[in-house]
């Protein structure tokens, strides 16, 4: 057994030892990214394992370690991890345990020490906890080196692409589970093109990002155009179905499309405030120019996928980062960045240019970000633009799915009679004559 090393401060080490003998756990909440993502870890020589387990007992394991006054995604997170260690068939003297860390001004930040304070109560004190960030923790078996970190973009990218086309296509398939067939498909195919180290160059990803777009058109699609509902909020509701209530499979049986911006955005936008910290508050330029380095190469990543949508002549591509930044003006300004800041409420300005004015804004409830920048712009956005349809969600453990389904009703029948007055006075306009 790995010998336990602490710190000076007294945190547990994830060793080089354990590197070679624990298992890492992951939890969900995209699962096309974060299984090309357990893919590329393993590459690296990690043992992980991506977790699935979910249901009230993740939640009631959450609820037994975290105050329920505590941000609900933090509550789900900690209850899936251990859940998974008392329930999942691991030996709990092997196992390690993932976690983002932002550092910013959000509940998100005291996710990892919430963690902590969880396993030391379920007498779990021994089981090495990981920070995924950017140098906020450092442990010597664990390390976001640069060409792991390019190898994580692509996998973010490969599964924004995916998920882009496999939701355009689903509601309109002609062949049940055929989209959800393809997503698998492409995901097997990218996992050995990994093996291989294939599909990490950007020559490569466009070439794929092609193929991707060419293998769903080509699944046969029947219907009319169908209610757009488009998804934005705070991360991990907004993506994980454990947390939304499987918000888009709802959608679906509601004869809806879904429209879910992807992860991408998001990830430049926490790049960005880096530099708009600088520009903000001074700071150190060589900060400013290593994450605008970063934040531009993805930047060209997603012009890549954009290009390969618009290609493809047969779906909808979205906009590019720098198009967002430019539509928050005189809304938002830089400044407003805890959780999905100023993002947010762009991504809702998008869904309505882009012809989704119908919106679901999930939120955990009691989210301040969020109610700030969600729920807090709905009046500006809806005089800006009387047409949109936008209803804010809360999730929490003590709220009902039925009223939570209930709401988003209420907003499709609006969204439906919207669309049937709209296409009676469409069939009422009677053409003027050319004059002769």
């Amino acid at each position: 057994m790995a010998e336990l090393i602490y710190n000076e401060n007294g945190r547990l080490l994830f060793t080089k030892e354990m590197k070679r003998e624990y298992t890492i756990l992951m939890p969900q909440m995209l699962p096309v990214h974060f299984g090309m993502f357990r893919q590329l870890l393993l590459l690296e020589g990690y043992k992980v394992d991506q977790l699935n387990n979910c249901g009230r007992a993740v939640v009631d394991e959450g609820l037994k370690y975290v105050h329920n006054d505590t941000c609900y995604p933090a509550l789900l997170v900690i209850g899936q991890l251990i859940d998974a260690i008392k329930n999942g068939g691991y030996d709990p003297h092997k196992v390690a345990l993932f976690i983002t860390q932002t550092g910013g001004g959000c509940r998100a930040s005291n996710y990892i020490h919430l963690l902590r304070k969880a396993l030391e109560k379920a007498g779990l004190e021994f089981v090495p906890v990981i920070s995924v960030s950017f140098g906020l923790e450092k442990n010597p078996g664990f390390a976001l080196s640069l060409s792991l970190i390019r190898k994580l973009v692509y996998g973010m990218m490969y599964g924004d692409i995916i998920v882009n086309v496999a939701n355009q296509v689903r509601p309109y398939e002609v062949e049940k589970g055929a989209a959800d067939r393809m997503v698998s498909c492409w995901q097997d195919k990218l996992i050995d093109l990994f093996r291989r180290g294939r599909g990490m160059s950007r020559r490569q990803m466009r070439r794929y990002f092609d193929e991707i777009c060419a293998d769903f058109a080509a699944i046969p699609v029947a219907g009319e155009p169908k209610v757009r509902v488009g998804v934005v909020g705070e991360i991990y509701v907004k993506f994980s179905s454990l947390c939304n209530n499987d918000l888009e499979q709802f959608l679906l049986s509601e004869g809806a499309e879904p429209v879910v911006p992807g992860l991408t955005d998001f990830m430049i936008f926490k790049i960005y405030n880096r530099v708009a910290d600088v520009e903000l508050y001074g700071g150190k330029w060589i900060k400013k120019a290593l994450c605008t380095v970063g934040m531009k190469y993805i930047e060209a990543c997603q012009r890549d996928m954009i290009g390969a949508l618009e290609r493809s002549g047969r779906f909808r591509a979205p906009g590019t980062f720098a198009n967002l930044h430019r539509m928050i003006s005189g809304y938002l300004g830089d400044g407003n960045k805890m959780g999905e800041g100023w993002l947010l409420t762009a991504e809702m300005l998008e869904l309505i240019h882009s012809g989704t004015p119908n919106i679901v804004c999930a939120q955990p409830f009691g989210c301040l970000p969020n109610h700030i920048v969600g729920k807090g712009m709905l009046r500006k956005i809806k005089d800006d633009y009387p047409m949109s349809n936008v209803v804010a969600i809360d999730y929490d453990p003590g709220a009902t799915r039925i009223n939570q389904e209930n709401r988003i009703k209420l907003m499709l029948a609006n969204a439906r009679q919207t669309a049937a007055r709209q296409e009676s006075r469409d069939k009422n306009e009677t053409p003027v004559p050319a004059a002769v």
